[in-house]
């Protein structure tokens, strides 16, 4: 059951409740296909692969949180994660992109994930060989040269003789000193990679097996293998590319591959945003509903379950979690071909945002908007608090703003919050070491003349 957090329901909800307010069905339901992963890893083997996933359909207006549960979810199993728009699908001209370009992002990400991982696991033995690099570049840069051997008829007849070697107590007294930090604005000379342009960007999407292919090619010609360019360096500033280029030595990068495949196969999430978008009308027989029913039918095998060819090799689909959202204004779920419709069981309507809600958002969460200006303000110096009034009258004007103009849900207090703090944010950098307080008198003062006036409403918030 590796790679799969073992939380129980009830655990991964409490997690959830930290993040984001209320939908209690939503996280119920992806609680459930959570564990069932777990579950799933637990049955005897024979009957494993037969167990597929129960996807979820999101029903519910935008800001509401539907891709902010998702990725919370996949976050709190350390899953790969990749959030995909239907409508981009449907675009005219759009040739750049595939579906089974989704796949292959999940397992891109899952390289990240667990390249990430090994590259934790090594760090004490990578840090080990940096700092001894360093001792040897600092030891060598007080050294002279070794005299170049003269060529004879053109040709250089024998090798150039070795580097002289340094006492070892050298070695330990440039070590002693390096691991007290007085070495640390000496100066050495490294060869830093030079990073090239991806291939992908000559082939375009689809390019995945030709990319690989010419870069095992390219990686075998003589002289393009670990080019570099030659930098001087302070050791503060090479210790840090000497970690990650000792870390990458030490990293087994076929297992990396291999655990990343295995990963997104068993424990894959794939977000698809904006699905009533692709949702063809009843009784349409032509037109852009063509379109919408072409996209629901190239999706329709990926979230069935089949493989996909990517550079690090077949990636199977049957196992991966898909969750899809959209608000279903205008169309219905119905809309959907029924195959797709089935291939997501489990369906959950989110409840619209009120003003109570507005409330929690800024107050509860760990990562609520007032707490992260706090901390924006703070680097300034500047500390913020928040009375409860403002916090209060703020939800009030985003519930206006959401009744006057469109709806977009908790999204609103973005804006909100910006035409509040805008003039403080100016001024922060030149106000040193102060104190402010945000009360219910400076949230009316400075949102009513916005609000009230209908053209500048729509405009600022």
């Amino acid at each position: 059951m590796t790679g799969i957090r073992s939380f129980t329901p009830r655990e991964i909800v409490g997690e959830l409740d930290r993040y984001v307010v209320g939908q209690n069905k939503a996280k119920r339901a992806v609680a459930i296909a959570l564990r069932n992963r777990w579950r799933r890893q637990a049955v005897p083997e024979a009957m494993r692969d037969e167990i597929s996933p129960k996807n979820i359909l999101m029903i519910g207006p935008t800001g509401v949180g539907k891709t902010e549960i998702a990725r919370r979810l996949a976050k709190l199993a350390n899953a790969p994660f990749v959030k995909v728009e239907a409508s981009k699908f449907t675009e005219v001209g759009y040739v750049g992109r595939d579906v089974e370009g989704m796949v292959r992002d999940l397992v891109e990400h899952a390289i990240q994930l667990v390249r990430a991982e090994e590259m934790a696991a090594v760090e004490t033995r990578a840090k080990e060989n940096a700092e001894e690099r360093i001792v040897q570049l600092l030891a060598q840069r007080d050294v002279p040269p070794p005299p170049r051997p003269t060529p004879q008829f053109g040709f250089m007849l024998q090798p150039p003789p070795p580097t002289a070697s340094v006492p070892e107590s050298k070695l330990a007294e440039l070590r002693a000193r390096l691991r007290k930090g007085e070495l640390e604005r000496e100066t050495i000379e490294i060869d830093v990679a030079e990073g090239g342009m991806p291939l992908m960007q000559f082939f375009g999407a689809g390019g995945d097996e030709l990319e690989s292919k010419l870069g095992e090619m390219l990686a075998q010609v003589p002289g393009l293998k670990g080019k570099g360019k030659r930098r001087r360096l302070t050791v503060e500033e090479a210790r840090k590319l000497l970690e990650q280029e000792e870390a990458q030595k030490l990293l087994d990068m076929d297992r990396v591959k291999a655990e990343a495949v295995r990963r997104t196969e068993q424990a894959g999430i794939v977000f698809i945003d904006e699905i009533d978008k692709i949702a063809g009308r009843q009784g349409a027989h032509g037109g852009p509903d063509v379109s919408r029913e072409g996209v629901q039918r190239d999706l329709l095998p990926i979230v069935e379950g089949s493989t996909v060819s990517t550079k690090y090799g077949p990636v199977r689909t049957d196992h991966v979690l898909f969750i899809a959202a959209g608000a279903f204004h205008v169309a219905k779920v119905s809309d959907l071909i029924p195959e797709l419709q089935g291939r997501f069981p489990i369906r959950v309507e989110l409840e619209s945002l009120g003003e109570a809600d507005f409330v929690r958002i800024l107050s509860e969460p760990k990562n609520a908007l007032t707490k992260q200006y706090q901390a924006l303000f703070l680097t300034e110096g500047v500390r913020l608090d928040w009375t409860d009034g403002a916090i209060a009258a703020l939800a009030r004007y985003a519930m206006l703003a959401n009744q006057r103009t469109e709806n977009i849900g908790a999204r609103r207090l973005h804006a909100i919050l910006e035409a509040l703090l805008d003039d403080l944010s100016f001024r922060a950098a030149e106000m040193g070491e102060a104190q402010v307080t945000i009360d219910a008198d400076l949230v009316e003062r400075t949102l009513r003349p916005i609000a009230e006036s209908e053209d500048l409403s729509r405009y600022v918030l």
